[in-house]
């Protein structure tokens, strides 16, 4: 196993419990400890994990592409009002995708009980739709991973549709990397969202600017804008503007 394959793995273990140790991670991976010792240093010189005593702990567990079942949702009032904006991007009828994340959640709890079409592979955003009778909610299938629906599968019937919008989370958005995850596990999902859909629209917090994970999965050129809220800097807005990136903060487009 390479270096790269352990830190997605790492990465995989540190999503599904938050914090753990040397030990159990040696044994998982059939390395020693002093290699371990080095692969976390690296992750934690890349942010994305912090170094406790005898192991590690997510540095940002409100920031996973994927979400523990128990993780806390941070940044409620930034994810609202991302919602808020995104939400005035759908018609009457329209039919559109959300990826997994606490502010794809957000816009299901707000989406009004009105005649659109929602695909979806979050349990938690199928939850929250499941009583709108008037929502049609299509949900492609695949096996659980944490929150997630993924697989094959339910990859080739995402690709069969007729998406016009599909609003996707990122654990990090890059001036170098672009749109970034911590691990692979849902790189397809989310790449048949964009691929399939008209136009693709990135929600993400003003945290996650600047903030980079393992692995991109999208390019600035592939996304028709990022909602963002309206805690982000004058600095960073000029910064992604500068690169070609369209925001749009509090239902404006900048």
């Amino acid at each position: 196993m390479n270096s790269l394959m352990r830190y997605e793995r790492i990465m995989e273990l540190l999503i599904a419990s938050n914090q753990i140790t040397v030990g159990e991670l040696s044994e998982r991976l059939g390395v020693t400890g002093k290699t371990i010792r080095e692969d976390l240093a690296k992750l934690e010189e890349r942010g994305l994990l912090q170094r406790v005593h005898g192991g590690a702990m997510l540095a940002h567990a409100d920031q996973l592409g994927i979400l523990s079942m128990r993780s806390p949702v941070k940044h409620g009032s930034e994810k609202a009002e991302i919602a808020a904006a995104a939400l005035r991007l759908i018609e009457p009828n329209d039919i559109i995708a959300l990826d997994g994340g606490t502010t794809t959640q957000e816009m299901a709890r707000q989406l009004p009980n009105e005649p659109i079409t929602v695909v979806t592979n979050d349990v938690m955003i199928i939850s929250e739709l499941a009583h709108k009778d008037a929502i049609r909610l299509v949900v492609p299938g695949g096996y659980r991973v944490r929150n997630m629906l993924a697989g094959a599968e339910a990859v080739a019937y995402i690709r069969k549709l007729n998406i016009r919008k599909a609003f996707i989370s990122a654990t990090g958005i890059h001036a170098d990397d672009g749109f970034t995850i911590y691990t692979g596990e849902l790189l397809e999902l989310k790449r048949a969202w964009i691929e399939t859909a008209r136009t693709s629209y990135v929600v993400a917090d003003h945290y996650k600017f600047g903030q980079g994970a393992l692995i991109t999965f999208a390019e600035f050129k592939e996304i028709e804008a990022i909602v963002t809220d309206s805690g982000i800097s004058k600095e960073t807005e000029e910064q992604y503007q500068k690169l070609g990136v369209r925001l749009i903060i509090n239902g404006a487009k900048e």
